[in-house]
């Protein structure tokens, strides 16, 4: 609210001039970035507000806008509902997550025949708050499904530049692996190794329910099952099942099975194998260690990687997330603690248990 004061003009009326608008809150994907690390302690995020109007009718500056940058395959999520709310899969898209609000009118608009001194100028808009949560998913052409221990990993190893962690135990694979596979003709495809999954990970069960989003932005889905297994089609069918309890879309993605640990089988078992194998995917007989049927298996990805009319680029209709189990899942368990008991004869002196966890 402001009045015109001038030489020889004593009545020189309102000329309060309009707020700026407040900041925005902007998510922008950015190809450089491939991890949401850098948000890991930032987790309040504000902009400024909107400059008030001056005199002459001026108007008040606008809040600087925040920018928060994020690697390409990232989904918003509406951290209170779980609701989704909007995903960024192209280098320099952005989406205004909250706008700021308008500034008021200053009280020059107010002016009438019958109030023309208004001693009031309109408040703007308040700010407005929103808890999100970012999930990063995974943009490759291939996704390797299946079992702990089912070769993934050595796969990976074997046709790409990759280092993933190797063992004969479960579990193996705690985070998401990319490697590129170079084909014929120095062409390539990206290739996505994911934990294993087990019997009810769509329900929160092992590493499944973290890890199972990275599998929507693949093109191509490679289940990779173990020639020693007991039941080749029951393992098949449990990872379709777990897939379709997390999403239904994710089975109207290409499939092709991959029989893996297979350098030490013949032609009569192959043959015998071929008979309790599934029927409505592609399938084709591997070894990771000694290279036996990789050519043939990155033939057939390119090929179906390059069918007429097929997308590289999924779309998903992305399903509202559980925020109770994420909130569950990023909890820490408490360790747990350790009692010694010690009788009359035993040896008092604890200096020798330092360093171990025993002494505190």
């Amino acid at each position: 609210m402001h009045f015109r004061r001038a030489k020889y003009v004593p009545k020189g009326g309102p000329d309060g001039g309009d707020g700026g608008r407040g900041g925005h809150i902007i998510v922008r994907a950015n190809r450089n970035l491939w991890t949401l690390l850098h948000l890991k302690y930032t987790k309040h995020i504000i902009a400024t507000d909107g400059g008030k109007g001056g005199e002459s009718r001026s108007f008040g500056k606008d809040g600087a806008d925040q920018t928060i940058q994020v690697p390409c395959g990232t989904v918003i999520y509406d951290g209170d509902t779980g609701a989704f709310i909007h995903e960024l899969t192209e280098d320099g898209e952005q989406y205004v997550l909250l706008r700021g609000g308008r500034g008021g009118l200053g009280n020059w608009h107010f002016r009438t025949a019958t109030n023309q001194a208004p001693r009031y100028a309109q408040p703007g808009e308040p700010n407005q708050e929103l808890n999100v949560i970012l999930q990063l998913k995974v943009l490759a052409d291939v996704g390797l499904v299946g079992f702990p221990n089912a070769g993934k990993s050595t796969l990976l190893a074997a046709v790409s530049a990759a280092k993933p962690e190797i063992a004969d135990y479960p579990f193996t694979t705690l985070v998401p692996n990319l490697g590129i596979v170079s084909y014929r003709d120095n062409q390539s495809f990206c290739m996505a190794d994911i934990p294993g999954i087990i019997e009810g990970a769509s329900e929160g069960k092992g590493l499944g329910l973290r890890f199972l989003r990275h599998i929507e932005r693949n093109a191509l889905l490679l289940f990779m099952i173990p020639s020693t297994s007991d039941d080749i089609q029951h393992e098949y069918d449990v990872l379709l099942n777990e897939l379709e309890q997390y999403n239904a879309e994710l089975l109207e993605k290409q499939r092709i099975v991959a029989i893996t640990k297979c350098d030490l089988l013949d032609d009569e078992l192959m043959a015998n194998i071929k008979q309790h194998v599934p029927n409505d995917a592609k399938v084709i007989f591997i070894s990771a260690v000694s290279g036996f049927g990789l050519q043939e298996l990155k033939d057939a990805i390119w090929e179906e990687l390059n069918k007429d009319g097929y997308k590289k680029v999924i779309e998903i209709s992305h399903a509202p997330i559980d925020v109770k189990v994420i909130e569950h899942a990023e909890q820490e368990p408490e360790e747990e603690q350790q009692t010694i008991y010690l009788n009359e004869q035993d040896d008092w002196d604890l200096s020798k248990y330092k360093g171990i966890g025993w002494d505190e």
